[in-house]
């Protein structure tokens, strides 16, 4: 198996730093508020880092959010990238996430499913039904009075399946100004969402990376540092069935 901490990073540009540059994949640790995708003039993350490492082109394998921080796999080339999608479409690439709320939820660990429809603005919620669910499991863990972290593993990949989650729960996520109130989401330097683990394998070598959140002062303190450690390898948890 081949492990990627977070402290191998190098930073070559304030939007990402690389953890990883294999002959298939490069993977990058995203800051918030980069978009994934090109945004009028402003090159999408694949052109930024491909000019960085100074190769020839990338491709988006899979995505995160705008807001959201964390791993993200970039295919090196065309074939590599129908192999990892492949990957994703089975659901055999783990992916663990981090976040901040300072509601209580309505449990403490389990499950959230629920087919996902449109609402309001650019928003989705979460309904009872269950055609083509969404379904992630959690945990939870007291941070400081009012903080708790969460723990999130999404087994499918809908959009703003995470935050709609969270939302769900009714905790949701620390600065975000989608899904919960823009005022008291405003008094954050961010949202508090993270993506922190992802493995999976890829011609027969196993891949395991970790990263820790670099940005956001509720990520940085050391209760919440001493609070996720126990989080360190989500792999070997027992996940509630």
């Amino acid at each position: 198996m081949i492990l990627a901490p977070s402290n191998n990073n190098f930073d070559l540009s304030p939007d990402f730093s690389v953890l990883d540059l294999q002959d298939d994949f490069v993977v990058i640790n995203k800051a918030p508020g980069v978009d994934v995708h090109r945004d009028g003039d402003e090159p999408g993350i694949c052109e930024k880092v491909a000019e960085a490492l100074n190769l020839p082109e990338l491709y988006l394998v899979h995505r995160l959010d705008k807001v959201t921080s964390g791993l993200l796999i970039l295919a090196r080339t065309s074939e590599s990238c129908a192999q990892l999608a492949q990957l994703f479409k089975e659901k055999t690439i783990q992916k663990y996430y981090l976040a901040l709320a300072d509601k209580k939820p309505k449990k403490k660990q389990g499950w959230i499913k629920g087919d996902m429809q449109r609402s309001r603005r650019s928003s989705w919620k979460l309904v009872n039904s269950q055609h083509n669910p969404a379904v992630t499991q959690f945990f939870t863990t007291s941070v400081t009075p009012g903080i708790r972290a969460f723990l999130l593993k999404p087994l499918t990949g809908k959009t703003h399946q995470l935050r709609v989650a969270m939302k769900s729960l009714g905790a949701p996520i620390c600065g975000d100004l989608l899904y919960s109130d823009a005022q008291q989401a405003s008094d954050y330097d961010r949202t508090y969402l993270h993506a922190y683990v992802i493995a999976f394998e890829l011609k027969s070598v196993s891949y395991r990376y970790c990263a820790q959140p670099e940005q956001g002062g509720e990520f940085l303190t050391p209760q919440f540092l001493a609070a996720v450690e126990q989080w360190c390898t989500p792999e070997t948890l027992s996940w509630p069935s």
